[in-house]
């Protein structure tokens, strides 16, 4: 059911813009409208609904977002968040603004906005389920659904995001998908770029035990590096990897929130004795400069 705009929203109208022709938004009764009449509903879970054409059909469904939910409120990937927090806050001004995009339920955005006591976060996602945490993730967080992709012949390309031009100070793109030149975009020239992505030994234990469970492309830093160059110069990575310990119901929630999720039933992986009782989380995050 829509609601009218909340109090929580209204900070964040300035960087929101149109998908369908790319001019501001403003309240109009239970939603939000361009001066065209293209209008876009508030959903009373606190997020705005940007989606234009079909439904979304990709990210989270209900299931892996309340998987992923209690998987990161055990604080198994904690260090991960901290090391965005720390690559993070040394970007941002006093008041600045962090955008999260595929911002999954909102647990690495609102590990920055603690950190960041005058910021604000938007965290943009295809998934409406996930969206619904993310709305209430951060007191200083909102949260936007997106059509994420067109298609264009056998070619898989991003819709533009529906913001402005260099309206964020940090982006933050944390396993999830990229898209360069719309980072660079929204960007402020000061900005930075957060990417955080797996190395081939995150969750090895996981994948050697289970290989239904999506594999790690060995060319992935050459592929990420390729991407980002034309748009962005490296600043600072860090390596976060160490052994944590999983329970038999965290490890079917750390297989629940993923894409393997789709392919694998959660029944048979409990009685078949697959799952480890403890992983390897490695992962690299970087900080980038506009070029």
């Amino acid at each position: 059911m829509p609601v009218s705009l909340s109090p929580a929203l209204e900070p964040f109208l300035d960087l929101l813009r149109c998908p369908t022709c790319r001019t501001a938004l403003h309240p109009h009764h239970a939603a939000l409208r361009c001066p065209a009449g293209h209008t876009f509903d508030i959903a009373c879970h606190g997020y705005v609904s940007l989606l234009t054409g079909t439904r979304a059909t990709s990210g989270d469904d209900a299931a892996m977002a309340r998987a992923r939910d209690r998987f990161l409120s055990t604080g198994r990937y904690a260090p991960i968040r901290q090391a965005v927090a720390r690559l993070a806050a040394g970007a941002v001004p006093e008041q600045g603004t962090v955008l999260d995009v595929g911002c999954g339920t909102g647990y690495y955005l609102a590990g920055v906005l603690d950190q960041l006591p005058a910021a604000r976060g938007l965290g943009l996602d295809t998934s409406v389920r996930a969206l619904r945490s993310t709305a209430r993730a951060h007191a200083r967080a909102a949260a936007v659904t997106w059509g994420a992709q067109l298609t264009a012949g056998a070619q898989r390309v991003f819709r533009p995001f529906p913001l402005a031009d260099g309206i964020a100070d940090i982006v933050l793109d944390v396993f999830a998908p990229r898209s360069p030149s719309e980072f660079h975009r929204v960007l402020r020239p000061t900005g930075r770029l957060v990417v955080v992505r797996p190395t081939k030994r995150h969750l090895a234990e996981l994948r050697g035990q289970v290989p239904a469970v999506v594999t790690i492309d060995p060319a992935k830093e050459q592929r990420l590096s390729k991407a980002l160059t034309p748009f962005f110069e490296t600043s600072s990575t860090e390596q976060i990897e160490y052994a944590t310990p999983l329970t038999r119901t965290q490890a079917l929630d750390l297989v629940g929130m993923t894409p393997s999720a789709r392919h694998l039933n959660r029944a048979d992986l409990a009685e078949n004795g697959l799952l480890p009782d403890q992983v390897t989380v490695s992962v690299l995050a970087t900080a980038y400069r506009p070029r």
